[in-house]
C-alpha cells in the first residue's frame, strides 16, 4: 500500500514559469488522499524561498515545508562539517547559503557546484581546478546531465563536475538525487521505502536513484523524457505514465 509520494518539480510539475497540463488539479487530487507528500529537487537554480514562490504564483498548493531540496542538503552538509567552500552556484541560490562561504583572506576547502551558468567560464573553473589540486574537496549539489527549458534541453552541471573530476583526478560528492541517501532522508521516519513512489521525468536521477533506494519509481513522459528513457535502465521503472495526471489517477485508483 502506498503512503507517501515524493514528487520532482522542474519537469513534471512544471517547466518554467509554465504548469504542467492539468498538473495543478491532478496535485489537489492528490493532496485529498490518505497519503504524506513531499516535493523533492535537484533545482539548484534559484533558493527555496523563490521555487516555493513561483508554485504559487503558479497556483500549486504547496507547503514550503515539504519541500526538499539539494541545496538544503548541500547547506547542512557544510555546516555539519565546518567547510569554508568556494560556492559555484546562481545568484538567486546563494541565499540558502548565507553566511557559509569562505571569506577572501582564507583559502577555501570545498569547491561546491550546482546549476550556474554565470560560473561556467574558464577563469572561475580555473580557480576551483586549482583549490582541487591544493586539496579542497570536490562537492556536486548535483550531476544532472541537462533539463527542459521553455526553449528545449539545456546543460546542467554534470559535464562541469566531470570535467573537474578529470582535471584534478578527483571524485565528487553528490549529495542530490540520484544519491540513495538523499531519497531516504527524504521519507517520513515511519514510512519504509516499500511504502513510497517517486515520480519524475528524469529516468536516471529520479526513477533509478529512487528505486536503489527501495521505492517504486514512476516515469513520466515530460520534462526532459526522451523516447526510449524507459529502456535505459535496468530493472524498468515501476510504471510509466504520459504526464504527473495520468500517474495520480493511478495512484488513487490503487489507494481505493
Amino acid at each position: 500500500m502506498i503512503k507517501e509520494v515524493l514528487v520532482d518539480l522542474s519537469g513534471t510539475l512544471h517547466i518554467d514559469n509554465q504548469a504542467i497540463p492539468g498538473a495543478i488539479q491532478a496535485l489537489k487530487r492528490l493532496k485529498q488522499q490518505d497519503l504524506t507528500i513531499k516535493y523533492v529537487t535537484n533545482t539548484t537554480k534559484e533558493s527555496k524561498r523563490m521555487l516555493h514562490e513561483r508554485l504559487t504564483n503558479l497556483g500549486f498548493q504547496v507547503n514550503k515545508s515539504d519541500i526538499i531540496s539539494s541545496l538544503g542538503a548541500c547547506r547542512n552538509l557544510i555546516a555539519s562539517r565546518s567547510l569554508k567552500p568556494m560556492l559555484m552556484v546562481a545568484p538567486e541560490a546563494m541565499e540558502d547559503f548565507q553566511d557559509l562561504s569562505c571569506p577572501p583572506t582564507e583559502t577555501p576547502d570545498a569547491v561546491v557546484i550546482g546549476l550556474a551558468p554565470t560560473e561556467f567560464q574558464y577563469n572561475r573553473l580555473n580557480e576551483a581546478f586549482r583549490h582541487l589540486q591544493n586539496g579542497a574537496q570536490l562537492i556536486a549539489i548535483h550531476s544532472g546531465k541537462y533539463y527542459k527549458t521553455n526553449d528545449g534541453l539545456s546543460l546542467g552541471p554534470g559535464c562541469f563536475v566531470k570535467g573537474l573530476e578529470y582535471a584534478a583526478q578527483c571524485k565528487a560528492l553528490l549529495v542530490g538525487k540520484p544519491n540513495k541517501i538523499f531519497f531516504q532522508s527524504a521519507l517520513t521516519a515511519s514510512i519504509s521505502p516499500s511504502q513510497a513512489v517517486m515520480i519524475g521525468d528524469d529516468v536516471t536521477d529520479d526513477i533509478k536513484g529512487a528505486m536503489d533506494a527501495g521505492l517504486q519509481g514512476y516515469l513520466v513522459k515530460t520534462g526532459k523524457y526522451r523516447e526510449g528513457d524507459e529502456d535505459k535502465i535496468s530493472p524498468s521503472p515501476t510504471k510509466v505514465f504520459e504526464s504527473f495526471v495520468e500517474a495520480v489517477d493511478d495512484i488513487i485508483k490503487e489507494l481505493n
